[in-house]
């Protein structure tokens, strides 16, 4: 137990507040697991069935009793309708999970829209705008 406070200790010296590895771990097996359930249609909702999700990160909390699904629907669908069938639909999906992993206890599920892509065409659009772009240039060195 003494090497675990040290552990515990030396990474709190250096900052680092990320998820641990078991964390990582846990969330990406959930987001694999999760994948294959809404991809086979395994859940019984016409909604979840005629939509193709994508699950683009799990992230679970430090006890690993709460796991936040980042899901986004691909070819333009209804975002929000997704959102409302998965959360409508939970309690099947995460005995669906419990089956497909070896964990003791599968954490409580929540939903979210992934807004990484959203984000990244807010950048993409920023990097694109003349002013930006400009005072990127200027502070590039010259070779002269």
């Amino acid at each position: 137990m003494k090497g675990m406070s040290k552990n515990r200790s030396s990474s709190a010296d250096h900052g680092f507040s990320g998820p641990s590895q078991r964390q990582l771990r846990v969330g990406e097996l959930i987001r694999r697991t999760l994948s294959s359930i809404l991809q086979r249609g395994d859940v019984h909702d016409p909604d979840l069935q005629r939509a193709s999700i994508t699950v683009g990160e799990v992230r679970t909390s430090p006890d690993l009793k709460v796991a936040t699904a980042y899901v986004l629907p691909l070819g333009g669908g209804n975002a929000e309708a997704v959102l409302a069938a998965l959360r409508r639909n939970k309690g099947e999906i995460r005995h669906m999970i419990g089956h497909g992993m070896t964990l003791k206890f599968v954490p409580d599920l929540r939903f979210e829209i992934d807004r990484t892509f959203d984000r990244m065409d807010e950048t993409r659009r920023l990097f694109d705008d003349e002013h930006v772009r400009r005072d990127l240039d200027a502070a590039e060195p010259q070779d002269d």
